[in-house]
């Protein structure tokens, strides 16, 4: 992990003439509160509610990797690792914001009210998990690498023109910042000072490429300097620190001051995706037990404990309640009918073509035998 900053302010932090990159922490791996400051209006019960999200992204993890071996789940990213990151920067926004997710981010939509069974359905590659509500304020996770960025920055200017109190949050990973569109939203959205929040998960890995093959540049915080915006590193198994900082970005994009960009520092602890890749086989040996020592549960949970306010049996409860509520949602999305040829045909065009049309006759015909 790169070095940690001294005691700063927010105000300084989102500076655009701030170049210093140090990594933002409020609590380091001890579980000790080590920068009171950014702290900020952040309460006890916060903290057990963080605990409480993060535990039940680490289950949905487990679970969602023993469906996915089972054959009831489709593509599947691991998130064991980001819950910090991820969490800590949903929670710092309100269901006005809209989210432009990457395949990794799918805990995030979950939290900003996308129904479980939706995620599931996704993942299975069913069209019904992009069929998502009007009044819902996100799109489906982007595969595409980085180009959620460039989606970011439009909706982000159209925030503005519409006048809402609102921002656009998008997040990356480290090997999304070596994409065109990358620097291209950063960019667009400085020049026109419009309401986004850009998190770079850099997670030490693009697939098998290590962060040190991905830019010469110390951090990828700095990318922003190019763009006239602020750039912020954090500690992201940190979330407190995640969330003081996305908090504060997120007010100060929304005053009209533009995007901020944030770098979280984490790790994943599986493999890219249940697609194929073994991290054995390129991860230096070791490299794992470093970043566990730092898991985000494990010094929320020490924290909490040391003051009362958490236990094992509460633990376990909301691990029990979450298996149950997994178990509810995969049942449903294995009763949606599934699809049939004739409706990916459908679905490719408002107005089919001529071949397409006689393609969509051809399996009707199939399909009603």
């Amino acid at each position: 992990m790169a070095r940690t900053k001294a005691k700063v302010t927010m105000e300084d932090l989102l500076r655009t003439d701030n170049f210093d990159f140090s990594t933002v922490q409020v609590m380091n791996e001890e579980g000790q509160i080590v920068n009171e400051e950014l702290l900020g209006d952040i309460t006890d019960e916060d903290m057990v509610g963080f605990m409480e999200d993060m535990v039940w992204a680490r289950e949905l993890f487990e679970r969602s990797t023993a469906l996915n071996r089972q054959g009831r789940l489709g593509f599947y990213a691991p998130t064991s690792g980001q819950e910090a990151s991820q969490l800590g920067t949903v929670l710092a926004t309100t269901e006005e914001d809209f989210l432009l997710p990457g395949y990794r981010d799918v805990p995030q939509l979950i939290k900003h009210g996308l129904p479980l069974t939706k995620a599931f359905l996704w993942s299975k590659g069913h069209v019904e998990g992009n069929n998502y509500p009007e009044d819902f304020k996100a799109y489906p996770p982007q595969i595409i690498i980085g180009a959620q960025y460039v989606q970011t920055a439009g909706v982000a200017l159209g925030i503005k023109k519409n006048n809402r109190q609102a921002v656009a949050m998008t997040w990356t990973g480290d090997g999304g910042t070596s994409q065109g569109d990358f620097y291209e939203g950063i960019n667009f959205a400085g020049a026109y000072k419009a309401p986004a929040v850009f998190v770079v998960q850099n997670n030490g890995w693009a697939i098998s490429t290590p962060r040190s093959k991905q830019t010469a540049a110390v951090t990828l915080a700095q990318k922003a300097v190019a763009a006239g915006i602020p750039g912020i590193q954090v500690d992201g198994m940190d979330i407190l620190a995640v969330y003081a900082v996305t908090k504060a970005a997120r007010e100060y994009a929304i005053a009209g001051n533009g995007p901020v960009l944030i770098e979280t520092l984490c790790y994943r602890f599986g493999p890219h995706t249940l697609s194929g890749d073994d991290p054995k086989r390129y991860q230096p040996e070791g490299s794992q037990d470093e970043w566990r020592a730092k898991d985000p549960l494990i010094r929320m949970r020490k924290y909490l404990t040391d003051k009362g306010l958490w236990s094992q049996e509460k633990e376990d409860e909301i691990v029990e309640k979450t298996k149950e509520e997994i178990k509810a949602a995969i049942k449903e999305a294995d009763q949606v009918p599934k699809q049939k040829v004739s409706e990916f045909l459908k679905n490719m065009y408002e107005t089919p073509d001529y071949v397409t049309s006689e393609q969509i006759e051809y399996y009707e015909a199939k399909e009603n035998k």
